[in-house]
């Protein structure tokens, strides 16, 4: 089923799921509670298997990149929204960089082509 879905939306729901993991780790207080303890194995396990399912579609270090770009940004967001950690200035432009380089990669880079 998963290598039915167009690359680009396996690749979003690998990014979502290790944001949900990752977000889940500070939750998890170094893995001493179960609940998010699990969530977090969960959400890195679902995450990996759909970035491998991707690899044959998209090449590894543009798929990476995005994976780990979106992921970047996302984790700050819900960093925000969830533990009220606001990013500076400078995270907020840093951000906007990667979000330019994701683009950049996807809209102007011929190493896209597999």
């Amino acid at each position: 089923m998963v290598a039915l879905m167009p690359a680009y939306v396996t690749l979003a729901l690998a990014i979502i799921f290790e944001v949900i993991g990752t977000s889940a780790m500070k939750a998890s207080e170094g893995f001493t509670r179960p609940g998010p303890t699990l969530i977090v194995a969960l959400g890195y396990g679902l995450a990996f298997l759909l970035l491998s399912q991707v690899l044959d579609r998209v090449p590894v270090g543009i798929a990476y990149a995005i994976w780990s770009g979106g992921g970047i940004v996302l984790i700050a967001i819900a960093a925000w929204v969830v533990y009220g950690q606001r990013p500076d200035l400078a995270g907020f432009i840093g951000m906007g960089l990667i979000i330019a380089g994701v683009l950049i990669l996807n809209l102007l880079s011929k190493t896209n082509v597999h």
